[in-house]
């Protein structure tokens, strides 16, 4: 096992880290900014070296085999803890560092908050990149554990034990009609057909979480991905879509042919928030990135 030691190179451990997580080796080519064939390469050098075929292709997924099933959890947590150290190394200069900084955030809250996030940043630390990705809720433990984000940007959940936030702002939900009616009744919110927005392909939304404590519900006709597609076909429709306010107000200055409602029904506030892996508590790269995105939302 010592000799074994030696001879494993730390990007072979990165390239391992990539598959395992992606299950793909054209996405984690993409992660890792090189070419498909190099992770091949370095998937069979690994293979030699490890004595053991670690993934089986299935279809268009690289499934891990039982023995590496069993034992990358370990491997990874220990290749986080030491990329945490490499990291954190000394003392972080945004104005200098060379750093990729990944940001998970749904495509509502890309739309509303990520230009002046960036615009930020970019004038802090000039030579770094950020990346903006799309996330699932269910991975979002895995993502940060093992970096394939370092922030995300969400409403308010119950995150896993290891995960740790904070509160950016707090949102009102209203509903969006384009017709000329002089108020919105909680009848006239059920009657009317409703367009329902979320980037899963199906679950709960933020309002059904207020419909559902009044056991109260309403008609759905469509679902879409953003409440700017939303937006566009209630211009166009009798349909009516319930957002958060200040989506609705940032949007109404870039659209028009709707009004916006209260929406009729107690919602209670929606919190947006922070996250991120507690194993990164003191990188001061990552302390430094959740102080300017908390300026920023201070600010808005």
């Amino acid at each position: 096992m010592d000799r074994l030691t030696e001879q494993l190179d730390f990007n072979l451990l990165k390239v391992f880290e990539a598959i395992y997580t992606e299950q793909s080796i054209s996405r984690a080519a993409e992660i890792l900014h090189v070419t498909p064939s190099a992770v091949s390469h370095a998937l069979k050098r690994l293979r030699e070296r490890m004595d053991e075929p670690l993934f089986e292709r299935r279809g268009q997924q690289m499934v891990p085999t039982s023995s590496c099933q069993r034992m990358a959890p370990q491997l990874l947590d220990t290749l986080s803890q030491l990329k945490q150290l490499l990291q954190s190394w000394g003392k972080f200069e945004p104005a200098s560092a060379e750093q990729h900084f990944q940001l998970g955030i749904s495509e509502a809250l890309e739309g509303l908050f990520l230009a002046p996030i960036c615009q930020r940043l970019t004038r802090l630390a000039p030579h770094s990149r950020f990346t903006s990705r799309r996330f699932g809720r269910d991975q979002l433990e895995r993502l940060l554990l093992h970096r394939q984000l370092d922030l995300v940007i969400d409403v308010q959940m119950l995150p896993p034990t290891a995960v740790q936030s904070q509160p950016l702002l707090e949102d009102q939900l209203v509903v969006a009609s384009n017709s000329e009616r002089q108020s919105l009744t909680l009848k006239e919110y059920r009657q009317t057909h409703h367009i329902e927005v979320s980037s899963r392909p199906a679950g709960r939304v933020l309002e059904q979480y207020a419909l559902d404590k009044k056991r109260l519900s309403r008609h759905v006709t469509v679902r879409c991905q953003s409440y700017q597609a939303a937006l566009s076909l209630v211009a166009e429709t009798e349909l009516l879509v319930t957002l958060p306010s200040s989506i609705a107000l940032s949007l109404e200055q870039h659209q028009t042919g709707h009004q916006i409602w209260p929406l009729p029904l107690e919602s209670g506030a929606i919190g947006i928030h922070l996250y991120w892996h507690q194993s990164r508590e003191n990188d001061p790269a990552l302390s430094w990135l959740i102080a300017q995105i908390r300026e920023v939302f201070a600010a808005s």
